[in-house]
């Protein structure tokens, strides 16, 4: 049996001969390397750009849908001045809704030293009572995470954790405990001068 030869073409290499391994394929190069990471990595920007449009209502909006908010804030205020001249107006001839009612202040927030004294006014003994009425600030209360939570009570007491007030100082922190809970919580009640006065967990 004769096998036949096709001639050789430019740029194309013959077939191996049977039992023989074919060439390993060629590595890519760094330069197209980089270039598939670079377009990947473009691709991925492009992709969370049409969805991030998608999420937010189509991407190309006019603006003619939406108020612009600059110009609608004077008109509001516009408005409530135009209010507010008409209703002095009317109440100028009804003596009797001028003095109704005094316009309210709004609330400042209660400090935590506040909310502590009230909470212990309401729920403490006499003695946690007469104890807290020397509390002057709280510091922490607000951030628990239970991992480690520090408060810090400072107070008018003068003598540090020798004086002679350390047991109201023990009050506070039991009343604070009282208040407060926490799976790791440490509260520090310090005198007037910032010395140590007591401590307990919370």
């Amino acid at each position: 049996m004769t096998y036949q030869q096709h001639p050789a073409q430019p740029g194309h290499q013959p077939p191996p001969p049977p039992g023989m391994y074919a060439p390993p394929p060629k590595k890519m190069s760094t330069g197209a390397k980089i270039g598939l990471g670079c377009g990947g990595a473009v691709g991925v920007f492009v992709v969370l750009g049409v969805i991030g449009a998608a999420l937010s209502g189509g991407g190309a909006s006019s603006g003619a849908d939406k108020p612009d908010k600059v110009a609608a804030a004077p008109k509001r205020e516009q408005q409530a001045k135009d209010d507010a001249k008409s209703a002095a107006a009317k109440g100028s001839s009804d003596p009797e809704k001028r003095s109704a009612a005094p316009e309210a202040k709004p609330k400042a927030p209660a400090s935590q030293a506040d909310r502590f004294k009230a909470f212990v006014n309401k729920n403490g003994t006499a003695n946690e009572k007469a104890a807290i009425a020397h509390v002057t600030k709280v510091q922490g209360a607000d951030e628990q995470n239970d991992i480690l939570d520090s408060v810090d009570v400072y107070t008018d007491f003068t003598g540090g954790i020798m004086g002679p007030h350390q047991s109201e100082g023990k009050l506070i922190a039991s009343a604070f405990a009282d208040w407060k809970d926490s799976k790791n919580g440490l509260v520090t009640i310090y005198d007037a001068k910032g010395e140590l006065l007591s401590n307990g967990n919370f």
